[in-house]
C-alpha cells in the first residue's frame, strides 16, 4: 500500500469507528470528520496536496481520469479494504487538491434502524406508479430513506428495479425483487444516455439518483404515465420548496401544462432533516410528507399551492403531515429536546402553540 493511501485509509478507519458520516481533506490541513452534523479536526499530520492528488490518481477509475485532468473535479466510489465503501468528490481549490468522502454503509437500512415511521412511507412505496420525491439538504439522509423503502419492496414484492446512480450508494442483493444498478461513467457513459434508455429495460420501478433537470423530470413523467413507479431525490428543504423547484423546470408559458403533468404523475413528497438526538449523541430524522391524493392533485391542477401546507398541518390521518407535527411527536417521545425542535422547525411559533395544545383543525 502506498504511503498516501495508508494515510487516508487510516483517516477513513478512524472516521468509520467514530461513526462519522463524512471526511474532509483540505491540502496542508489535518483531516476533518463530520460527527452528528458537526465538523471536527483529527489529531494527525497535515495531508499535502501532492498526497491528495496521488490518492485520487491511484484510485480513481481510469475512465474518469480524463475528466479529472480536464475539469479539475471528479466523482467516484472508493472501497478501503476492511474499512468500507465511500463516495468520493475530488476537486481543486486555490490550486490545491481537496477530497470530500462520504461513508456508504454496506448494510441496506430498514426503517427501524433509521428511526423512521414505516406506515406513511409504505403508503407511498406500495404505489403501482407515479413519481415519489425524497427531498432535503445534503447529508439529510435522503438516500438512506429511499434505500429503506426499496429494501422493503425487495423483501415483500416481486419487482424489476433499475437504478441510475452517480455513484451507486447502496448495493442490493436480489430477494423477491430483481435489481439492475447502473453507475454513471462505469456502466453507462453519462446520465442522459441512461435516462433515455431506461424505459426500454422493462422496469417496474426506476430509481433516478437526482432529479436534476427538465429532461430527467419529463422522462420520469413519461415513466409514471406508462405505469412505472419512479423514486428520485431533490435538494429542497420543504414540500413547498420542492414543488416550486419542479415548476422551475418549465418556462412561464408552459406552467398550465406543467400543472396538468405534475398533478397527474406525482405520487408524493417526503422531505427530511436530521435533528440531534437526546440519546447517544446521534441524530434522528424528522419528516414532512405530502401524499398526493385526489384532493392534493386537484389543488396542484388549480394552482392553489398555498393550501397544501394546511393539509399537512391539519390532516387527520397519518398519510400527510408537516415538519412541525413530526417534530412535536419527537419532542413528546423524548427523542429530541424542545430547544432543538424549535431550532429546526420551519415555523417555531406554530410549534410553540402545538406544545401548548393548540392545533389547526382539519
Amino acid at each position: 500500500m502506498t504511503p498516501h493511501t495508508e494515510i487516508i485509509n487510516d483517516l477513513l478507519k478512524l472516521a468509520v469507528d467514530s461513526g462519522a458520516s463524512d471526511i474532509v481533506v483540505k491540502s496542508n490541513k489535518p483531516g476533518y470528520v463530520r460527527l452528528a452534523g458537526r465538523l471536527k479536526p483529527v489529531d494527525m499530520d497535515p495531508i499535502t496536496s501532492p498526497e491528495a492528488q496521488a490518492f485520487i490518481e491511484e484510485h480513481c477509475p481510469k475512465v474518469f481520469l480524463p475528466k479529472w485532468h480536464d475539469e479539475g473535479q471528479v466523482d467516484y466510489a472508493y472501497s478501503a479494504e476492511g474499512v468500507g465503501r465511500f463516495r468520493v468528490n475530488g476537486f481543486h481549490q486555490r490550486g490545491l487538491v481537496s477530497i470530500v468522502m462520504r461513508h456508504i454503509k454496506s448494510k441496506v437500512p430498514v426503517f427501524e434502524d433509521l428511526g423512521l415511521q414505516a406506515e406513511p412511507l409504505l403508503n407511498l412505496a406500495k404505489a403501482k406508479d407515479g413519481i415519489l420525491l425524497v427531498c432535503g439538504a445534503t447529508g439529510s439522509g435522503k438516500s438512506s430513506t429511499m434505500a429503506a423503502m426499496l429494501n422493503w419492496i425487495n423483501q415483500n414484492m416481486d419487482k424489476h428495479i433499475v437504478t441510475i446512480e452517480d455513484p451507486i450508494e447502496y448495493t442490493f442483493q436480489d430477494e423477491k425483487s430483481l435489481f439492475q444498478q447502473r453507475e454513471i461513467g462505469l456502466d453507462v457513459p453519462n446520465f442522459e444516455l441512461a435516462i433515455k434508455s431506461v424505459l426500454r429495460q422493462n422496469p417496474d420501478i426506476i430509481l433516478i439518483g437526482e432529479m436534476r433537470d427538465r429532461e430527467t423530470f419529463e422522462t420520469a413523467i413519461s415513466a409514471a404515465e406508462t405505469g412505472h413507479l419512479v423514486f428520485s431525490t431533490m435538494h429542497a428543504a420543504t414540500v413547498a420548496q420542492s414543488l416550486t423547484r419542479l415548476f422551475e423546470f418549465f418556462p412561464p408559458e408552459q406552467q398550465i401544462q406543467a400543472r396538468r403533468q405534475i398533478a397527474g404523475s406525482l405520487r408524493g413528497f417526503i422531505c427530511q432533516k436530521l435533528i440531534p438526538s437526546l440519546e447517544g449523541g446521534g441524530r434522528v430524522p424528522a419528516n414532512e410528507i405530502l401524499n398526493a391524493d385526489a384532493v392534493v392533485k386537484n389543488l396542484i391542477l388549480e394552482g392553489q399551492f398555498d393550501k397544501l401546507q394546511g393539509i399537512m398541518e391539519g390532516s387527520g390521518d397519518s398519510s400527510s403531515y408537516s415538519f412541525n407535527k413530526d417534530i412535536y411527536r419527537l419532542i413528546k417521545a423524548g427523542k429530541i429536546s424542545k430547544a432543538d425542535g424549535l431550532r429546526y422547525s420551519p415555523n417555531p411559533q406554530a410549534l410553540e402553540m402545538n406544545l401548548k395544545g393548540i392545533f389547526i383543525k382539519s
